[in-house]
């Protein structure tokens, strides 16, 4: 993973900046206490051209993280799907990845928000696999994080949150440090929740199962998968299970946008089934990245073709 991926010009409340000028001040109320939403969301290369995977999904959610924390954006839906096309064009770019943020200013201190400006920015850059090419077909290396994912009354897990990924940078810096890929955070429970960005999924007895839609994210890619699955005739179960169900599964998985569908070959030492990418998640793997790749006539409405530029 590249340490500081840049492209050209950053979408900022409307207008083009060029990179190294999209600066806000040392004061901006996000910084200080991390009220912003955010997205992430890839962009690919297909035979039609550059196409945006599930944009309207994205940017839905990004509105729906806005409303459950308080935020008012300032655009329209519609408009921030333009700025995102818009940006990717301006940086002539085929594939790669798209941050829209949404921040609180600096024209107010202290935590009442009222009346604090909100603006909106949106970037894009060249971003390949996560986790490295090599783990989208060997897998990787996860270790059960000591922090737990927020609860949600503590914090509310539907929206994407800047200041609620402390809780997963500390994770992942913990497993990490100890010489694995990445994190695997249960509930306050103990059950199974997520990665530090990723959903999770594992096959058992010939079937998928995945945490419920309580403690962890509203996954974009984590709803895709479901749908191929169950397309596929897979069984997919929602429900709650603990690690050790993940220590004996058949294979497990992460699925995200940075992440995209990555196989898990180990959690805590354990070797999850025979190591590597089991049949089934390969099986989905392949159907996962023909719909992105615009190779699936049947997932066509997930993506956002962009015109050619000047046409």
């Amino acid at each position: 993973m590249s340490d500081a991926p840049k492209s050209e010009k950053i979408w900022m409340d409307g207008s083009f900046v060029e990179w190294d000028q999209a600066n806000v001040h040392v004061m901006t109320h996000t910084l200080h206490y991390g009220m912003g939403v955010f997205e992430g969301i890839r962009c690919y290369k297909t035979a039609k051209g550059p196409a945006v995977f599930r944009l309207l999904e994205h940017t839905a959610r990004l509105f729906a993280s806005a409303k459950i924390v308080g935020m008012e954006i300032p655009f329209t839906q519609e408009q921030i799907n333009n700025a995102i096309l818009e940006t990717i064009r301006v940086n002539r770019l085929e594939e790669g990845y798209i941050r829209p943020l949404v921040f609180l200013g600096d024209n107010r201190r202290g935590l009442n928000t009222t009346g604090v400006s909100t603006q909106v920015a949106v970037a894009v850059w060249r971003w390949g696999a996560y986790l490295g090419e090599e783990a989208l077909t060997n897998g990787i290396r996860v270790k059960v994080a000591s922090f737990a994912r927020h609860h949600e009354n503590v914090f509310m897990t539907k929206a994407k949150v800047c200041g609620a990924y402390v809780n997963s940078i500390m994770a992942k810096l913990e497993a990490v440090k100890a010489g694995y890929d990445e994190a695997l955070l249960l509930d306050v429970a103990g059950h199974v929740a997520e990665g530090s960005g990723e959903n999770i999924f594992i096959v058992r007895h010939g079937k998928l199962k995945t945490p419920p839609l309580t403690s962890v994210l509203e996954g974009i890619t984590r709803d895709s998968v479901i749908t191929i699955a169950r397309e596929m005739g897979l069984a997919v179960e929602e429900q709650y299970f603990s690690r050790d169900e993940v220590y004996i599964a058949d294979e497990a998985f992460f699925t995200g946008t940075a992440a995209e569908l990555t196989p898990i070959n180990s959690l805590d030492d354990r070797v999850i089934g025979r190591g590597g990418m089991g049949p089934v998640t390969r099986k989905l793997q392949t159907a996962y990245f023909a719909a992105f790749r615009g190779e699936a006539a049947e997932y066509e409405n997930w993506l956002t073709y962009l015109d050619a530029p000047g046409s």
